[in-house]
C-alpha cells in the first residue's frame, strides 16, 4: 500500500548493514541499481544542488579496480606487506555489486557542511533502497576513500569519495549491532543555558 506507515516503520527498524565480504549473489541488476540511485537522490538538498554523484562499478571492471587499489596503495606505502596488498585486492572484489558515492560540492552560497550532510543522506537512502529491494548493503570507507589516486579514478580534485557501497544478498543472518540507549542520544531542550 502506498505510504503504508507500518510497512515503512518496519523497514526502517529492520534495516541492517551487511558485511560486504558476506554479501553473495544474486546482486542487483543494472536497472535495479539505477532505481536505487533514483531513490537515493530523493534526499534533503538545500539549494537543489545535487552535491553528490554515484558511480556504478560494473562486474567487468572490478579487477581493474582491484589493480588500481593495490597499485595505488603500494605507491603510497612502498613497504607494505603482502597481506596489506591482498586486503586492497579483496576490498574491490567483495559483494556482487558496487556503487561509489562521491561528494561533489558546488561553489554556491550553500555551506559546504550542508552539502556534505546531503551526501551522507543520499548514501543512507541508497542503503534503504537496497534493503527495500531485498538486498543488503555495506557502506565502507577506509584507505580507498582517502586516496587521491583512487578519487581521481572516479572524479575530480574538488570531489571526495564518500564511500563504497557494496550490495548483494546476505550469505548468513545479518548481525544486529549494539544500538545506543535512547537516553544517551536523546534529550529535551530546556531553554538557553545561563
Amino acid at each position: 500500500m502506498l505510504n503504508d506507515r507500518s510497512s515503512l516503520l518496519a523497514h526502517l527498524s529492520t534495516r541492517r548493514s551487511g558485511k560486504p565480504r558476506d554479501l553473495a549473489a544474486p546482486g542487483p541488476s543494472l536497472d535495479q541499481m539505477r532505481e536505487m540511485v533514483r531513490i537515493a537522490a530523493r534526499t534533503p538538498d538545500h539549494g537543489k544542488l545535487a552535491p553528490w554523484r554515484f558511480v556504478i562499478v560494473p562486474d567487468d571492471k572490478r579487477e581493474a579496480l582491484a589493480t588500481l587499489l593495490a597499485d595505488s596503495y603500494l605507491v603510497e606505502k612502498p613497504t607494505a606487506g603482502r597481506l596489506e596488498v591482498d586486503s586492497m585486492l579483496q576490498y574491490a572484489r567483495q559483494a556482487p555489486a558496487l556503487i561509489v558515492v562521491l561528494s561533489a560540492p558546488k561553489q554556491t552560497k550553500i555551506p559546504l557542511w550542508e552539502q556534505e550532510l546531503s551526501v551522507g543522506a543520499a548514501t543512507m537512502n541508497l542503503l534503504h533502497a537496497a534493503h527495500a529491494m531485498g538486498f543488503a548493503g555495506g557502506w565502507l570507507t577506509g584507505w580507498p576513500s582517502y586516496s587521491d589516486a583512487v578519487r581521481d579514478a572516479f572524479g575530480s580534485a574538488e570531489e571526495k569519495v564518500a564511500g563504497f557501497v557494496f550490495i548483494g544478498t546476505p550469505s548468513q543472518e545479518l548481525d544486529e549491532r549494539p544500538r545506543p540507549e535512547l537516553d544517551d542520544v536523546l534529550s529535551v531542550w530546556t531553554g538557553p543555558k545561563g
